[in-house]
C-alpha cells in the first residue's frame, strides 16, 4: 500500500514506557513485521475463551528504535485516513462522526475497559472510545494462524476495530449490550449477536478501504488479498482448528473465515453503508 501524507493527533504510543512483555530478535520483509517481531507474540485464541493472560515482567522505560518510530507514523497515517473517510461517509448520510483514539502498547497497559494485555489481540473499548493495539498480534497472526501479513493486513485490522467505533457512534454496540444484560437470551443466541457484530465491523473495514482508495489511490496489487488473508486467519473455524483441533459452530463469536471474507468484500464492492445490516441477515 502507498503511504499518504496525512497524520492524526489521536494516536498515543505507550511502547517503551515499561510494562509486561519480553523482546525477541529477528526480522521479516516488511517494515511492520520488522518492528513487531521484537516482541513476544500474543494469543488471539484468548478471544474465544475470555481468559486473561498473565502479566509479563516489568521492564524499564526505553527509547523507541527508528523502526518503531516509523510504525508510529504508519499507525498515525492509518488513523488519519479512517477519520477522513468516516467523516465523509457520515456526512453523506446526514450524520456527524466523532473520531476514536488509538493506543499502541506492548505487553500490558490500562484501558477504559480494564487491563489490556497482548493476549487479547487488538480491541476497541467503547468506554473511552479507543482502539488498543499490541503489534505483536501480527507475528502471531502469521506464525500461528497462517495469514500473509503485510502493511495492509495491519490496515485491515485497525479498520475492523474502527468499525466497532462506528457501531458505537451509531448506537449499535449499546443495543447489543442491552440484549446481553436482559437475561432473555441463551448463550447460543448471544453468540450469534456477537458474530453479526463482528461481521459488520468487517463490512465497515471493506467500506473504508473502498472509500479511502477512491480518495487517496493508496491500494496496490495484493493489498485486498492480504486483508482477506488476515480476515480468514481470524475466522473462528480457523482459530479453533489450529488451537484445539476441532470446530464448534455454536461457540462462534466472530464468524467463519468464509463469512469474514464475504462481509469484508461486500463492504468493499458495494461502497454503501446501508448494505451492512448483518443483524437482519444473520439473526432471522
Amino acid at each position: 500500500m502507498k503511504w499518504t501524507e496525512d497524520r492524526s493527533g489521536n494516536v498515543e504510543d505507550r511502547r517503551g514506557m515499561g510494562g509486561g512483555g519480553g523482546l525477541l530478535g529477528g526480522g521479516l520483509i516488511t517494515l511492520i513485521i520488522a518492528a513487531v517481531i521484537f516482541f513476544l507474540g500474543g494469543d488471539p485464541s484468548a478471544i474465544l475463551s475470555s481468559g486473561m493472560g498473565s502479566a509479563g515482567p516489568q521492564t524499564e522505560q526505553r527509547e523507541l528504535s527508528a523502526e518503531e518510530k516509523q510504525v508510529t507514523q504508519f499507525i498515525s497515517m492509518l488513523t488519519a485516513e479512517n477519520e477522513q473517510t468516516w467523516t465523509k461517509i457520515f456526512q453523506e448520510n446526514g450524520m456527524q462522526y466523532r473520531p476514536a483514539k488509538v493506543v499502541m502498547f506492548e505487553g500490558i497497559t490500562q484501558s477504559g475497559c480494564g487491563t489490556a494485555q497482548a493476549a487479547m489481540g487488538p480491541f476497541y473499548c467503547p468506554n473511552d472510545e479507543t482502539v488498543y493495539m499490541d503489534l505483536s498480534f501480527f507475528k502471531e497472526l502469521q506464525d500461528r494462524f497462517g495469514a500473509k501479513v503485510t502493511e495492509f493486513s495491519v490496515a485491515y485490522v485497525l479498520a475492523h476495530e474502527m468499525g466497532h467505533h462506528v457501531q458505537n457512534v451509531l448506537g449499535t454496540l449499546g443495543k447489543t449490550e442491552q440484549l446481553r444484560r436482559s437475561g432473555r437470551y441463551s448463550e447460543a443466541d448471544l453468540n450469534r449477536v456477537s458474530v453479526a457484530t463482528e461481521l459488520q465491523a468487517d463490512f465497515y473495514a471493506g467500506l473504508w478501504a473502498r472509500y479511502t482508495d477512491n480518495r487517496e489511490k493508496f491500494l496496490e496489487p495484493g493489498d485486498i488479498d492480504a486483508a482477506i488473508s488476515a480476515a480468514e486467519a481470524v475466522g473462528d473455524d480457523n482459530i479453533m482448528k489450529r488451537s484445539q483441533g476441532y470446530v464448534n459452530q455454536e461457540a462462534f463469536t466472530h464468524g467463519s473465515s468464509a463469512q469474514r471474507k464475504e462481509w469484508f468484500m461486500k463492504g468493499y464492492n458495494s461502497g454503501d453503508i446501508r448494505q451492512g445490516n448483518t443483524f437482519d441477515q444473520l439473526l432471522r
